[in-house]
């Protein structure tokens, strides 16, 4: 899970051209949205385009997405448990 979560991280960083961030910048627990990294709803279609690119991920609503990208761990869970690639 710390290599998913890596992963994770650096395809974030690298998706939202977030080039001043390094993954250790990035908590795993920590809101990715608001006070956390303070992503924006532009930035959510961009994490909805890379869990379908590089998971086999596609999510059925924004409200999943809420669900899904609260936190880099959060995301890691969903990937372990729903990757088709």
């Amino acid at each position: 899970m710390e290599e998913l979560k890596l992963e994770l991280k650096e395809k974030i960083i690298e998706a939202l051209k977030l080039e001043d961030l390094v993954p250790a910048d990035i908590e795993d627990d920590a809101p990715l949205f608001r006070e956390g990294l303070g992503l924006d709803s532009i930035d959510a279609l961009e994490l909805m385009l890379l869990m379908e690119k590089n998971y086999g991920i596609r999510l059925s609503s924004p409200a999943e997405g809420k669900q899904v990208f609260k936190s880099v761990t959060t995301m890691a869970q969903y990937v372990a448990a729903h990757r088709t690639k």
